[in-house]
């Protein structure tokens, strides 16, 4: 007799359906899987036989053989041994043998029968809903996860017995609910405040033009100025997410494992910040089963990375694409795997190797040769990709000690929402969401200058050398500093600031 339960598998951060097919025939007793498992979804056999006897159904003594279709793509994981025990179970007619096929089921099975979590379960939850299947049974712990997909009545059980109790009579279990505004509403409380930072205003309206317009920025400075308090705050100062890209946000995490059980849905914008011992594949993804990196888990929000130029070059290279494209790929012979990768990358490193090169305690001893070494290290083209470099000094005494508060990051956030509106009424009709997504046509149509604009900009391009890249980086970051300022055309004051904003250029002229 066959049975047929679906269930569904993640390609990337997305996903696809799997029928699994149990047959049972007269022959010496014995399990085969077949429609190229891997090695986790061949030794599910085990688990599933085991949790079956523990859970008080019986494993037939019989010839059985389960199919993963289709049969020529290869299945990973373990996440099909729950379909696989209530296929068998339809099979040898233990429960309902229809009783699978209009509900998705997915979970990995302990030996005593209880269900253990599984990843990308809102990218399955999505996928099955785009195929009309309105109905998932999936383990306890990822059933709020998969329930932010409205549309889809998600289940969770805790054992086998209570996943095939269910198929065999659907009102055991409630469907999960997830109040997604309360989620919305909680995110709105965050603890980071840019009016925690003494000093560097210069720093901060840095930052607010960096997250007025999407932008990428870099933070040349000694050790203890602040960098890092600035990074991880900037999150404060973005706009709040969009439900469409909390939803991005959340498949990419849920698929590589570390969405927070507590947070069934990402509603604070990311914040990564890797260790510059990451390798390659860490950073923007890869793997013998290519997985997101981190520049994917901090899609729609930030990628923090400290000590630059400690970085692998080769890992640093790689991130010209995503800085560039929004996107990752990731090559293999049997094909390419896409990540989303729109993150705003913030940078820190120190200005010389030792860190104090130009600091006002003249402690530097670094040559000018170890200088030049240790900025080689960032190779022109990534800098090019890079919109804002800015110089953030050490803080004097008198501002650390003043009790004045600095201006709150909801202050800042209004300013930031602002421009933002006023690029999401721009491009509306276009994929850019911001300023710093305009391709060269973009920047021909919107980046309007006055005449002291055109002389300002012409004498940058001649005296920093800027290539076309870094001519079009300043023109889309005055055109946020126009958006702050709720200018229509871009004027000298705009492009004056966007050109302080290359402090590498500069210094590579020095």
């Amino acid at each position: 007799m066959v049975a047929v339960v679906q269930s569904s598998a993640v390609f990337g951060v997305d996903a696809y359906l799997v029928q699994i097919e149990a047959d049972t025939a007269n022959g010496l007793p014995a399990l085969n899987i077949v429609g190229l498992p891997d090695g986790a979804v061949r030794e599910s056999r085990d688990r599933v036989a085991a949790a079956m006897r523990n859970s008080g159904f019986a494993v037939p003594p019989k010839k059985i053989t389960v199919n993963l279709a289709p049969a020529d793509v290869r299945k990973e994981g373990a996440a099909f041994d729950l379909g696989i025990a209530l296929a068998i179970l339809g099979a040898s007619e233990q429960i309902p043998s229809g009783a699978g096929e209009k509900t998705l089921v997915l979970g990995e099975l302990s030996l005593d029968g209880s269900l253990r979590p599984v990843r990308g379960t809102v990218a399955i939850a999505a996928d099955a809903k785009a195929h009309g299947i309105t109905s998932l049974l999936v383990p306890k712990q990822n059933a709020e996860e998969a329930a932010v997909i409205e549309g889809v009545d998600v289940y969770g059980a805790a054992t086998l017995s209570e996943a095939a109790e269910h198929l065999a009579n659907p009102a055991t279990l409630q469907p999960t609910r997830v109040d997604i505004d309360a989620l919305f509403s909680e995110a709105r409380d965050g603890h980071l405040d840019l009016a925690d930072v003494k000093g560097q205003e210069s720093a901060k309206r840095a930052l607010e033009v960096a997250a007025a317009g999407g932008h990428n920025i870099l933070m040349l400075g000694p050790p203890g100025s602040g960098k890092t308090m600035l990074a991880r705050r900037l999150p404060s100062i973005l706009p709040d997410m969009t439900l469409d890209e909390a939803f991005e946000a959340t498949k990419i995490h849920s698929v590589a494992g570390v969405l927070a059980p507590e947070e069934p849905l990402i509603t604070r914008r990311p914040f990564r910040d890797p260790h510059h011992t990451v390798s390659l594949a860490g950073l923007v993804g890869g793997g013998r089963t290519p997985g997101p990196g981190e520049i994917s888990l901090a899609h729609n929000g930030v990628l923090f990375m400290d000590e630059l130029p400690e970085y692998p070059r080769n890992a640093l290279e790689a991130l010209r694409q995503p800085l560039e494209n929004g996107t990752t790929t990731i090559a293999r012979v049997w094909g390419s795997l896409t990540f989303p990768a729109r993150a705003m990358v913030v940078a820190a490193m120190n200005p010389c190797p030792c860190g104090f090169l130009g600091d006002a305690s003249s402690r530097c001893r670094c040559a000018p040769s170890q200088v030049r070494r240790y900025h080689s290290k960032m190779s022109g083209p990534l800098l090019d990709r890079i919109d804002l470099h800015i110089e953030v000094p050490s803080v004097p005494y008198e501002q650390l000690r003043d009790g004045a508060t600095g201006e709150p990051s909801a202050t800042t956030r209004k300013r930031v929402q602002a421009a933002r509106d006023v690029q999401k009424q721009r491009y509306a009709s276009s994929p850019t969401h911001c300023n710093a997504m305009m391709e060269a046509r973009d920047v021909r149509r919107y980046c309007d200058l006055d005449e002291a604009a055109e002389t300002l900009l012409a004498t940058a391009m001649d005296q920093l050398l800027l290539s076309a890249r870094g001519h079009d980086r300043i023109l889309k970051v005055a055109r946020t500093i126009a958006d702050l300022d709720d200018g229509e055309q871009i004027n000298g004051t705009h492009i004056a600031e966007a050109i302080q904003y290359r402090s590498l250029d500069r210094l590579s002229r020095d």
